[in-house]
């Protein structure tokens, strides 16, 4: 039986958007006699230590009010304090993107996410572990990693001031397909293959979306104990821009230079260049070199449609 609601909001998710729908959060658990805390960020990382101090509480659920790095952080948190019971994590989505969100089947819309919290269903959530780069000892994530373009797409979508949701992505999009350059050989190793290839993009998603708009695994279960993989080879600039807008569709499946399969580990190596890599839109390396990916079945429990 939960007792009380413990909500981790981040005050400049959505680029400070999400402080103007805290009144409406409050207002409906009031309402509806839902216990309830309010635990505000104050910077990074501050998400994943109010998360492991009440992660072991097996009456509190732990709900995510941001982005998708907010929900990452709580993710990271509740594997960090859990004990021995199951962790129940929620979400209200006022993130950019809201990519995690929408592959957890939470709805868009506030209101209707806090619905949602109200009625309390909840299934297992599978997650991913990324150990390499600035993170050896691991770095949880509940949507999915990007190797290579993505990456640097989110890191040029960060900087725009005044772009917001999926349009800043698409404008990340255009600017890095204008810088982009050479690709990385990379050795990728999982289940019984070895593929070697230079490689533009490489996606391991336990979501299905990424960007707000591009369908990185428009077929991924987050409870299978799998993660799907997206590869696409180093392209032309043309032939990336077609393969992009077949991302928005979910529709890349069978196009030349791309590579699509699922796995639960995975071993990712730089022949020669770097690794350009986030985990839920969080930098986890600009120059790394070697990667483990792994999925952990249904470590936490997800409140959800």
């Amino acid at each position: 039986m939960i007792q009380n609601h413990i909500i981790i909001f981040n005050p400049s998710a959505g680029k400070g958007a999400a402080l103007k729908k805290l009144p409406l959060v409050g207002d409906f658990l009031q309402r509806e006699n839902i216990s309830y805390s309010i635990q505000y960020t104050e910077g990074i990382g501050h998400a994943i230590e109010l998360a492991a101090s009440s992660a072991s509480d097996p009456h509190t659920a732990i709900i995510a009010a941001g982005g998708d790095g907010t929900c990452n952080e709580v993710l990271n948190g509740l594997m960090k304090g859990r004990g021995e019971h199951t962790p129940l994590f929620g979400v209200l989505p006022m993130g950019r993107g809201n990519d995690f969100s929408f592959g957890g089947h939470i709805p868009a819309r506030l209101d209707e996410a806090l619905q949602v919290i109200k009625a309390g269903k909840s299934s297992p959530l599978d997650l991913g572990l990324v150990k390499g780069g600035d993170y050896p000892e691991g770095r949880y994530f509940g949507n999915g990693i990007g190797v290579g373009f993505d990456t640097i797409v989110g890191l040029e979508a960060a900087k725009m001031k005044h772009v917001h949701d999926a349009f800043a992505y698409i404008a990340g999009t255009l600017k890095t397909l204008i810088k982009f350059s050479d690709s990385p050989e990379v050795e990728m190793v999982y289940g019984d293959k070895r593929i070697v290839r230079r490689v533009i993009q490489i996606s391991l998603m336990n979501g299905r979306r990424m960007g707000g708009l591009f369908y990185m695994a428009p077929e991924a279960v987050n409870n299978d104990g799998m993660l799907d993989l997206c590869m696409v080879d180093h392209l032309t600039r043309l032939k990336l821009i077609k393969t992009i807008f077949h991302y928005t569709k979910g529709t890349q499946r069978g196009l030349d230079g791309i590579t699509m399969d699922r796995g639960d580990h995975f071993h990712i190596r730089a022949l020669d260049g770097g690794l350009v890599v986030h985990a839920d839109g969080e930098t986890i390396c600009i120059d790394g070199k070697e990667l483990e990916v792994s999925c952990i079945p249904g470590p936490v429990r997800i409140i959800h449609t």
